[in-house]
């Protein structure tokens, strides 16, 4: 059960930070609001990081079901616990953005776009497109999970690798993450768009769930082509 609490408190740290800084800079009256794309960029890098840093020793540290799935792909990861690691991750992510709604509380009913609620806990396209924005998030997480298999497979200094992964979200975000947002983890935008559902936000609007599949489809795809490739290579 330790990996299971691992999972879920790991993805849970990794979306209260994440979805925390997305309300920082688009909430009306926080105090961090308009800090733009880069502080967006920057708090996600280091939300991914941190319960790196904490939880990798115990379950490796997946967060993502792109993740865990793209490992079982190739052997890396049994298949038998991939249900388990998902379910964790899961309700972590939705654990998560409830505590992003508690945190920024008052700060609900003092912005009134339903768009910018909607994105403090999932994605969205900047231009709609199934196509090109499948292919976004398929790109993202192909980068993603091939990066992750690259440093799993590097010797490094004790301690440096959760920081690498910060790094590789941080250049994803950077260069990569405008079309959608870059979800790249299916958990991480449904989990908080059920949650999104489900809460008592003010004027929150309807929670697009005509685009709900693509990042968690598109990541999938992505991350198994990715895994697929990198264990022919290496």
């Amino acid at each position: 059960m330790s990996t299971f609490f691992a999972e879920l408190l790991g993805t849970m740290i990794l979306i209260l930070l994440g979805n925390g800084v997305v309300a920082n800079v688009n909430l009306n009256k926080s105090k961090g609001k308009g800090g733009g794309w880069i502080v967006v960029a920057t708090g996600w890098a280091l939300a991914v990081a941190i319960p790196v840093y904490i939880f990798g020793p115990i379950s490796g540290a997946h967060f993502n079901p792109a993740v865990t799935i793209a490992n079982a792909a190739i052997g890396n990861f049994a298949w038998a616990d991939v249900p388990m690691y998902i379910i964790a991750q899961m309700i972590g992510a939705i654990i998560g953005a409830c505590l992003v709604f508690l945190h920024y509380l008052p700060h609900w009913k003092e912005t009134e776009d339903k768009a910018t609620k909607l994105a403090c806990f999932a994605t969205g396209p900047a231009i709609p497109s199934t196509i090109g924005n499948f292919i976004s998030e398929f790109i993202g997480t192909f980068i993603l999970v091939f990066a992750l298999l690259g440093i799993g497979n590097t010797v490094m200094v004790d301690g440096l690798s959760p920081m690498v992964v910060g790094l590789v979200i941080w250049v994803i975000g950077l260069t990569l993450g405008g079309p959608t947002g870059y979800a790249i983890n299916p958990a991480r935008d449904l989990g908080p768009r059920i949650a999104h559902a489900l809460l008592p936000i003010p004027g929150k609007g309807d929670s697009d769930w005509k685009y709900a599949w693509i990042p968690v489809v598109a990541p999938i795809a992505g991350g198994v082509v990715a895994s697929l490739i990198f264990a022919a290579i290496f």
